[in-house]
């Protein structure tokens, strides 16, 4: 739209200084020729804009010349605030920030688009963490976020899930992570994760360190998850799935990459598992959708509790019953 285009030039100039008709054209990718025509109806609107010619020329806006406009559309300026999750930024202790900025950009808003920002942060509301996940208690979470910002080494008392459970550890802070409501930093050498909430005693030394050059968080972090993943499912079980049946994660990936068709409807298919353990308790809850074919361990497993299940049920009554 030509309306938007207009804002976008104001804001181009605005932040970048001078730039040429073909700089702006290859920007928005228009024809300088359109270029032409809305700098001059830009003139025409009573922008301060002007044009030199020659090998240093440009366009440029009056020094000191300010557009009110934020540029926003209605959709930006709703996932603005629907992306300022009030919980994290509290727990990093920058939740009156957090206020203030929104405050700000709202009162900069032409009035349309502060009653979409209105609109969506009264209608949607993000809760991270799951259902029967406890908050975590992370008391140290603010001064890991300042060494983060800051480059600063950490020495930690750290609680892991192996003997010797406590151990010190020297950390370089390069980043922070929220994940279904629990922080993990990521911190070198290594670089290695380590849960927030698994902290138990922190001092910030007067030590900086260098962040890895090329170091990119969300690079690490998927890469991390991948092979997290990878180690957790580390054996396999045949299944048959009853029509409409489906499964979540990587046993539904492999499922449908994988899985095959049986004259009566149902789906066969070899997926990833975690532990015997871990999978007798999830295919139970599939209840008579799912069939065990292997491995041996699994599946009879499952037969005995479905054959104590129904003599329990089976010989006894409910509760006040004749």
């Amino acid at each position: 739209m030509k309306s938007s285009r207009l804002v976008s030039i104001l804001l181009l100039l605005q932040t970048r200084g001078r730039m040429t008709a073909a700089q702006l054209a290859e920007e928005l990718e228009v024809s300088v020729r359109t270029v032409y025509r809305d700098v001059e109806a830009l003139g025409a609107a009573g922008v301060p804009l002007y044009g030199d010619a020659g090998h240093a020329g440009g366009y440029r806006l009056l020094d000191g010349y300010r557009t009110r406009l934020t540029g926003l559309t209605a959709d930006e300026a709703e996932a603005l605030f629907l992306a300022g999750a009030p919980g994290p930024a509290a727990q990093l202790g920058l939740g009156s920030v957090l206020a203030a900025a929104q405050l700000k950009v709202r009162a900069a808003l032409p009035a349309e688009l502060r009653a979409h920002a209105d609109r969506i942060s009264g209608r949607f509301h993000l809760d991270a963490p799951g259902w029967y996940a406890d908050a975590d208690d992370a008391p140290h979470l603010p001064a890991v976020a300042d060494a983060v910002w800051s480059s600063r080494v950490l020495h930690v008392l750290y609680r892991r899930w192996r003997e010797p459970t406590d151990v010190e550890r020297r950390l370089e802070p390069y980043g922070l992570v929220l994940k279904a409501g629990r922080w993990y930093v990521v911190a070198g050498p290594g670089p290695r994760t380590y849960r927030v909430d698994q902290i138990l005693e922190l001092t910030a030394r007067d030590e900086e360190f260098t962040r890895p050059g090329g170091f990119d968080l969300a690079a690490y972090w998927a890469a991390y998850q991948r092979g997290f993943h990878d180690r957790l499912h580390r054996g396999e079980a045949v299944v048959r799935l009853a029509p409409g049946t489906t499964l979540t994660g990587p046993a539904g990936e492999a499922v449908r990459r994988d899985g095959r068709t049986d004259d009566d409807g149902w789906t066969r298919a070899t997926v990833p598992i975690e532990s015997v353990d871990h999978a007798h308790a999830e295919f139970l809850r599939l209840g008579t959708a799912i069939e065990v074919l292997a491995p041996d361990e699994l599946r009879s497993r499952i037969a005995r509790t479905v054959a104590e299940l129904a003599q329990r049920y089976g010989n006894s009554r409910a509760p006040g019953g004749d």
